[in-house]
């Protein structure tokens, strides 16, 4: 059986991990952690993932370390510099790591490439199972309709959400762009206003929306001369993430030292 540990276990998301691996095979929760001076820490974890206790409680706790020492595999949907030091620590006691956490910059995966060096990690912008079926069928896409149909991009999350554009979205430009040999960096446009002159054959336009409750929408234009091909994802709830990360924490889980991504879970590469 194994043991994972989950932080931010009382929020949107590591509620939502909790409640689904109470209904999982093969693996179960071991600890639940949330930042120090939360308020529920102390209480236990099943009351915010809203299943009843059972008689076994998995109580709220401040300690990450002293918590992991008795687990396998840490899930963590935080934010990058705090996924950052649960990782060291991940690497500090030989756990595996399973990061969804979005707004990683180049820093920070330089700093990952460090840690796992000593331990397993799937990192993912998106743990969805379908929208890592979308990354593999638009690399496919953008390869077959080549420079000819022009790639747009348009994202919707709710009004809470923090980075922009999401994590999601810019790695469907990345591998739009790599399909296409260009670099993302260089073509990806994030801002019209005014005169901008004639769109670019190389660019890769990203547009942002947010507002309400939106768990997530992303939609791919592939935009030519008289047709247009639109692949589009929709989450419904968040339970498609959680699904994702706790199928990721059950593989990862004695796996080579490493970094991987849902694409490797899956079969996909």
């Amino acid at each position: 059986m194994i043991k994972a540990v989950v932080t931010g276990a009382a929020g949107r998301m590591g509620s939502r991990i909790v409640n689904v691996l109470s209904a999982s095979e093969g693996i179960r929760l071991s600890g639940a952690i949330e930042r120090k001076g939360h308020p529920l820490v102390g209480q236990d974890s099943c009351g915010p993932a809203g299943i009843p206790s059972g008689g076994t409680l998995t109580m709220i706790t401040d300690d990450l370390a002293g918590t992991l020492k008795g687990g396998d595999v840490l899930i963590d949907f935080t934010f990058p510099e705090t996924s950052l030091e649960h990782l060291r620590v991940c690497a500090d006691l030989g756990k595996a790591a399973v990061i969804g956490s979005t707004g990683f910059t180049k820093d920070h995966l330089a700093e990952v490439a460090k840690y796992v060096q000593k331990i397993p990690c799937v990192l993912s912008p998106n743990m969805s199972v379908g929208v890592n079926v979308c990354f593999k069928v638009l690399a496919d896409l953008a390869k077959i309709l080549g420079p000819e149909f022009d790639a747009e991009i348009v994202e919707w999350h709710h009004r809470l959400k923090k980075d922009a554009p999401s994590g999601t979205a810019v790695r469907m430009g990345e591998v739009v762009a790599k399909a296409l040999g260009r670099d993302y960096q260089k073509t990806a446009k994030y801002h019209r206003e005014g005169m901008t002159g004639a769109r670019t054959n190389e660019e890769i336009g990203m547009q942002t929306v947010r507002g309400g409750d939106i768990v997530g929408e992303h939609t791919v234009y592939f935009i030519g001369m008289g047709e247009r091909i639109e692949l589009t994802h929709r989450a419904h709830t968040r339970d498609m993430f959680a699904r994702g990360a706790v199928r990721a924490a059950k593989w990862v889980a004695g796996k080579k030292p490493g970094l991987y991504d849902m694409q490797d879970v899956l079969g996909l590469k």
